[in-house]
C-alpha cells in the first residue's frame, strides 16, 4: 500500500518546522507522496526561513531554486492586513512569531493548508481559516 501525502489535498506552504524533519522516518514516506502528488507550496517568507540555514551557495541555490518552483503564496498588503487583524484576534497569544502571521495568511488568501511541526498554526488556523496539518511527533 502506497503511502498517502499529507493534507487534505489542497497545496500547502511547506513551514521551516517541517522542512526541519523531512527526513525523519515517520514523515520521509508521506513527505515523498505529498512531493510526488504535486501538493506542496511555497511562501517567501516560509522560504526565507529555510534558505538562511543553508550550508553553502550550492545548497542555497537548489532550494533557493525549488521553492521558486513551487505554487507560490505571496507577503500582500492583504496579507499583511489579515496577518494583523489575527493578532488583535487572538489578543493573548502575541508570542506568535511574526514570521508565522504572515505565512499562515499567505496561505490562507491563496487557499492552501500549511505543512508544520509549531503549535503555533494550529492556533492560527482558528481566526485565519487555513488548513493546519501537523506532521507527526
Amino acid at each position: 500500500m502506497s503511502p498517502t501525502p499529507f493534507g487534505p489535498g489542497v497545496p500547502m506552504v511547506i513551514d521551516a518546522s517541517a522542512w526541519n524533519r523531512q527526513r525523519r522516518v515517520q514523515v520521509r514516506e508521506r513527505w515523498e507522496a505529498t512531493n510526488d502528488a504535486d501538493l506542496f507550496a511555497s511562501c517567501p517568507v516560509a522560504a526565507l526561513e529555510i534558505l538562511t540555514v543553508a550550508r553553502n551557495e550550492t545548497e542555497f541555490a537548489g532550494a533557493d531554486a525549488a521553492f521558486s518552483d513551487l505554487p507560490q503564496a505571496p507577503v500582500t498588503a492583504s496579507v499583511c492586513r489579515a496577518a494583523i487583524a489575527a493578532a488583535g484576534e487572538l489578543k493573548g497569544s502575541r508570542r506568535i512569531p511574526v514570521a508565522d502571521y504572515l505565512i499562515a495568511a499567505a496561505a490562507a488568501e491563496r487557499g492552501f493548508g500549511v505543512l508544520h511541526a509549531d503549535r503555533h498554526f494550529d492556533l492560527l488556523a482558528t481566526v485565519l481559516k487555513f488548513e493546519s496539518v501537523r506532521l507527526p511527533e
